[in-house]
């Protein structure tokens, strides 16, 4: 069941992953169109203000439909076949969906308390999906439509019919089973979801009341689930979601925005809720301080090599926001540090949210500069000023309860392992290149995808392939055939989850390319 449920996790980042870049054009442009920045340029009659706001409509795209980017992006995940053809297949019955709904609640809305007169957005509990005016499920309802289609699709897709029913083999075949499932779906949802977006707005309110405790508990909850691939489920209803506000906070901060800029009110006063979105805090004044422990504690013929190694993580994490190379180099070797992380990074945003930060704040530098701290300075400098500083203060704070930790312990993070055990982690990849000789060095990806897969024993092992924003997930037939942890390091892993016969190999942010070849291996 964890696995399934990880398995789901892992699907929700690809639409996750487009969000960054939307996010950079739009606080961008709205910085550009600022007049108190740019002057006469920002006027709406000039064409710099024009072409910037044609450029600003393209970055919407991702927050105007994200339901539908949602519904889409999970076959590329879930799918156990034809992915491109279950994205199609999700796509046409999706639309179906809210086209069965808009239907019902237009001939028989009062009996389910929804008024299709009203308009869209508000409190009218209602949106457009693709110019569908219909119930707003947000996330969830996508979420929810695309795991069934992705599960007809994976049980029918094979089916042969007739020859003489040839036509409807395949996709049509899916979504013919779609179409009709669609419709108790539909009638279902009108039923349920009224009472749901009720419940919905009551914890809206608990949760921006609960205040600091509740900024607490949900980046203790967004960190510590990590190792377990469950963090998506935290953060997904809150950033993309409508536990705190509707259409989830990243929509919410991005249209509010210029308004949040000009005024002088203090952000916390303007939305509350955007407490909910600090726990990016941790990758940029968190990561530097683990870091510095880890180099300082290695020992000193080490440390050379411990510096490279940490150098590009750090500034992954830092700059893109992608801290799972840095966190599970220590992850699992004493998972206890990962949980004082935790409580670091939840404490950190907490006391930032006391004094009053506030934003979009869940990813790198990029994107919380360009989202937050250039768009805010001019009215909320001292807001910003606030945060860096607090950041500081913890990042030497990491610097020393990490260190304190390790040595106390003597954990052996990078730099620290016995010393039978280090020439098992410098292999030399030449050594294997040589061994193998049939490596494809002109795509580094494949050589990539090769070795992990002579790692895990070869293709008659694979059972399930998947991946998440930075792991390759396998499910293996025989976890005893497969190599230890260096043979991986060979083909530029950070490290290896291992439970049972899944093994997580935490490969970066290359790991869809790294999949798409990995896939075409154990096809051949």
């Amino acid at each position: 069941m964890l696995k399934q449920v990880q398995r789901f996790g892992g699907a929700m980042f690809t639409p996750v992953m487009l969000f960054a870049f939307a996010g950079m054009v739009v606080g961008l442009t709205i910085l550009f169109k600022n007049p108190d920045i740019f002057g006469n340029l920002a006027t709406p009659d000039h064409m710099w203000y024009k072409i910037f706001q044609v450029v600003e409509e393209g970055g919407w795209t991702v927050f105007r439909q994200m339901p539908l980017l949602f519904a889409v992006g999970l076959p590329i995940g879930l799918a156990k076949k034809a992915h491109a053809r279950a994205c199609l297949e999700t796509l046409v019955s999706y639309l179906t969906f809210n086209y069965f709904l808009n239907a019902i609640l237009t001939i028989w809305g009062g009996r389910f308390g929804v008024d299709m007169t009203q308009e869209i957005g508000g409190i009218s509990g209602l949106t457009d999906i693709a110019g569908i005016k219909t119930l707003d499920t947000s996330i969830v309802g996508a979420i929810a439509i695309s795991a069934i289609i992705i599960g007809i699709h994976n049980r029918y897709f094979d089916t042969k019919l007739p020859d003489f029913l040839g036509i409807f083999q395949g996709s049509s075949f899916v979504v013919i089973i779609a179409f009709f499932a669609m419709i108790p779906c539909a009638l279902v949802t009108a039923f349920v979801w009224p009472v749901i977006q009720n419940l919905i707005a009551s914890m809206q309110g608990f949760l921006v009341s609960s205040q600091l405790l509740g900024v607490w508990l949900y980046t203790f909850l967004e960190r510590i689930l990590i190792p377990t691939g469950l963090h998506h489920f935290i953060y997904g209803p809150f950033i993309f979601g409508p536990a705190v506000v509707e259409g989830g906070i990243a929509k919410y901060w991005a249209e509010h925005l210029p308004e949040f800029a000009a005024s002088t009110e203090p952000l916390k006063n303007l939305f509350p809720q955007g407490g909910f979105a600090l726990h990016g805090n941790s990758k940029i004044f968190g990561v530097p301080g683990i870091a510095a422990a880890i180099y300082v504690t290695a020992k000193p013929e080490k440390k050379k090599m411990v510096l490279g190694l940490l150098v590009s993580a750090t500034l992954t994490a830092i700059v893109a926001g992608i801290t799972e190379p840095l966190e599970f180099t220590f992850i699992f070797i004493a998972p206890a540090l990962f949980a004082v992380h935790a409580v670091l990074a939840a404490t950190m945003a907490t006391i930032m949210y006391a004094f009053g930060v506030v934003g979009n704040m869940g990813g790198g530098l990029i994107e919380i500069m360009t989202q937050n701290w250039i768009p805010l300075f001019k009215n909320h400098s001292g807001t910003v000023f606030a945060q860096i500083i607090i950041g500081l203060i913890f990042t030497v704070i990491y610097f020393f309860v990490f260190r304190f930790l390790i040595l106390k312990f003597n954990i052996a993070t990078p730099g620290r392992e016995e010393e039978e055990n280090a020439e098992v982690k410098l292999y030399s990849k030449a050594d294997y290149k040589a061994k193998k000789g049939d490596l494809n060095t002109k795509d580094a990806f494949m050589d990539q995808a090769m070795i992990f897969l002579d790692a895990l024993g070869g293709k008659e092992n694979i059972q399930e392939v998947n991946n998440c924003a930075t792991r390759l997930r396998i499910s293996v037939n025989d976890e005893t055939v497969v190599k230890p942890d260096a043979a991986f390091r060979e083909g530029g892993a950070h490290g290896v989850v291992r439970n049972g016969k899944a093994f997580q190999i935490v490969v970066g942010l290359s790991v869809p390319q790294v999949r798409e070849r990995f896939e075409e291996l154990i096809k051949e």
